[in-house]
């Protein structure tokens, strides 16, 4: 019996080796996914949007803005947002975000303010399966201040297959 307990916790280095790490993105995608899913069924906002969306503005949920305001978009706060405010420091200036109280809330809060805002108006008549169109309209809008965002979110997309979540 010693015998067979021995060869079993010298290998057990090995087992667990081969068993293949999960990442912070797959866990997100994991726990996340259906979220992307009703937002879509019930916006018309493509799920691989949403999800690619969440995972580079949160850091995979790891963020600080992520953890402690719940706010997985990086949503800023405007001037005419009542609810709960959580203040960063950027580079020069203590930066004004949208604090949820659920992780829910900040999902539903960004499809609406994307499907009430006439400068996203044009990405509804896409079709929500065609997430290239949906990246790169994003941009163009301005969504993001980087010039490589529709890049971004489509490697995410792609990388991660999340085009499979449109489908449903």
């Amino acid at each position: 019996m010693k015998k067979y307990l021995f060869l079993l916790i010298a290998l057990f280095p090995v087992i667990s080796a081969a068993q293949p790490k999960v990442s912070d993105a797959e866990k997100y995608i994991a726990k996340y996914h259906q979220l992307a899913i009703n937002e879509m069924q019930l916006f018309g906002i493509p799920a691989s949007i949403t999800l690619a969306q969440a995972l580079h503005e949160s850091a995979n949920g790891t963020s600080q803005l992520a953890i402690k305001a719940n706010n997985h978009f990086g949503v800023r706060c405007s001037s005419n947002w009542n609810g709960k405010r959580f203040h960063r420091n950027g580079n020069k200036k203590n930066y004004c975000f949208r604090k949820y109280n659920t992780v829910e809330e900040a999902y539903k809060d960004r499809s609406s303010f994307l499907s009430k805002n006439k400068k996203y108006a044009f990405l509804f008549k896409y079709n929500p399966q065609d997430y290239i169109l949906w990246a790169k309209g994003l941009q163009s809008s301005g969504y993001a201040s980087s010039r490589t965002y529709a890049k971004q979110l489509i490697n995410t997309i792609e990388r991660y297959n999340l085009a499979q979540f449109d489908k449903v």
